[in-house]
């Protein structure tokens, strides 16, 4: 990225073998706006999400965002291509990575479309795995699954394994691992700032500086479309931070713990029961939550199935 936006870097490019073959996520692809929308995820957590994948010979496989192809091209190589399928929303994603894939001699079932609807024409799948950050375990993955398959989701800051087992469920944790993928696009709200204005503010007692690092990710579950800002003061130092969701719920709290709020949600109010949830823990577990997923519908929950839980809602 460059000072005036995004800029192409291209093979022979200087920098490019170098970027190539680093253990970081590459923006892959920008809208018309110069937003980035597709990214190849970071080598090292693709590794960690095939190896919790754990694949088979003989296992059919369906992935929701093919994205470059890269790890379409990985499940190939390990189960031949002819038991690789593969969607992505973006039909010029999935024609570049066709062309790859061919080059390499892999030619599996790749489609445009939502990859949240599956692929009936090939399932029931022994393995699902998704490249891009969801709201909810899409419905589709538990009708197309095998008994015993293992899904891969990536949920809120997480990532979640599931197995689903023979009476139509599926039962998993979080991997300790963080991972931060492209949101699955949808359209959203933008922020309402100028309206917080002629809304009253209100005292927290909560540590405004540190609460968001610290609850991110129970906030990325029970928020799952958040995003955050923090102002500045003219010495650098914080002044202030911004949260909204999709809906158009607005936030800010200043460093003196004045909140305002605007929209259908109060979303200081949300993070504030998070907080009395947690507690004065320094920094919350993934691997401390599970979810569970049946045709009725769907939760995480911290500690044990028992414990506090957050219903997942579908997009």
């Amino acid at each position: 990225m460059s000072g005036d936006g995004w800029a192409e870097v291209k093979s022979g490019d200087p920098g490019y073998l170098d970027g190539v073959y680093s253990d970081d996520a590459l923006t892959t692809q920008t809208d018309d706006k110069g937003i980035p929308n597709s990214s190849s995820s970071a080598p090292s957590l693709m590794l960690a999400m095939l190896d919790a994948l754990d694949v088979r010979p003989g296992d059919t496989v369906f992935e929701l965002g093919t994205g470059t192809g890269y790890n379409a091209a990985l499940l190939c190589a390990r189960l031949g291509a002819e038991r690789v399928v593969s969607v992505d929303v973006d039909a010029r994603l999935v024609e570049a990575a066709r062309d790859r894939l061919a080059e390499l001699g892999y030619f599996p079932t790749l489609a445009a479309g939502d990859g949240a609807a599956g692929y009936p024409e090939k399932a029931p799948y022994d393995r699902l795995i998704a490249t891009a950050r969801l709201r909810h375990v899409p419905r589709a993955f538990l009708e197309q699954s095998a008994e015993g398959a293992v899904m891969v989701v990536p949920l809120g800051f997480g990532v979640a394994r599931l197995t689903v087992n023979g009476t139509g469920q599926a039962h998993g944790r979080f991997l300790p691992l963080p991972a931060y993928f492209m949101p699955r696009r949808v359209d959203a709200a933008p922020p309402r700032f100028a309206e917080l204005e002629t809304q009253e503010a209100r005292s927290t007692s909560l540590d405004v500086a540190g609460v968001l690092d610290r609850l991110s990710f129970p906030m990325s579950l029970a928020m799952p479309d958040y995003t955050s800002c923090t102002w500045m003061d003219d010495d650098g130092a914080p002044n202030a931070i911004g949260l909204w969701t999709g809906d158009g719920s607005t936030a800010t709290a200043t460093m003196t713990g004045k909140v305002r709020q605007v929209g259908p949600r109060r979303l200081w109010e949300e993070l504030e029961q998070l907080a009395v949830t947690f507690g004065d823990i320094d920094r919350v577990a993934r691997e401390d939550f599970g979810i569970t997923v049946t045709p009725d519908g769907q939760r995480v929950w911290y500690g044990t199935e028992d414990g506090p839980f957050w219903a997942l809602s579908g997009e």
